[in-house]
């Protein structure tokens, strides 16, 4: 054994035992009871200055992006819906993306509260994409979209990731949330 399996292994010999987490209370959801949750996280989202497109037609995705974007050269995605010119899978390092014009991903899930999507790594494949990208479209189901940030917490998808980010509007606000 190498010196170094052999210090974490004494250090997974030495861990204390796993206590369970505290029950976390239901908090009051103030305004949000008056709308829907699409459009608590719409008017959320557009006051920290994102955007929500309306829904596009099945196939009809890739030419959705190209008219918002037109001048983007570099389109890199995490989803099968679009194949872009920057695949995920040949990168050798995240740093390969900084050039990308448009990341595209799915979110785990939004916040009506704060407008803000869950990412994770089973999102995002590769962490970078959420940050280094000029534009970030994200897909979000209306359906997977909870009430409250306390809400998000106890979902599964939050629960099981390794890495997770609340990430709300442009750079500014998405670093102070994360």
């Amino acid at each position: 054994m190498n010196p170094r399996d052999e210090i974490l292994a004494r250090v997974r010999t030495a861990l204390p035992p796993a206590v369970a987490l505290p029950e976390m209370p239901a908090f009051a959801r103030g305004d949000l009871g008056r709308l829907a949750p699409f459009e608590a996280f719409a008017a959320a989202l557009q006051r920290m200055g994102g955007k929500v497109a309306e829904p596009v037609a099945p196939g009809e995705f890739e030419r959705w992006l190209r008219g918002c974007f037109p001048d983007a050269k570099v389109v890199c995605s995490a989803v099968p819906e679009v194949a872009g010119n920057r695949a995920l899978d040949a990168l050798r390092h995240p740093r390969e993306l900084e050039d990308v014009d448009v990341g595209v991903v799915r979110a785990a899930f939004g916040v009506a509260e704060t407008g803000s999507v869950l990412l994770t790594e089973a999102e995002l494949k590769v962490e970078a994409i959420g940050f280094l990208p000029q534009h970030l479209v994200v897909l979000l189901d209306p359906a997977r979209i909870v009430a409250t940030l306390h809400d998000g917490y106890r979902a599964a998808a939050f629960a099981r990731a390794r890495y997770a980010i609340f990430m709300t509007g442009p750079s500014a606000t998405a670093d102070i949330e994360g």
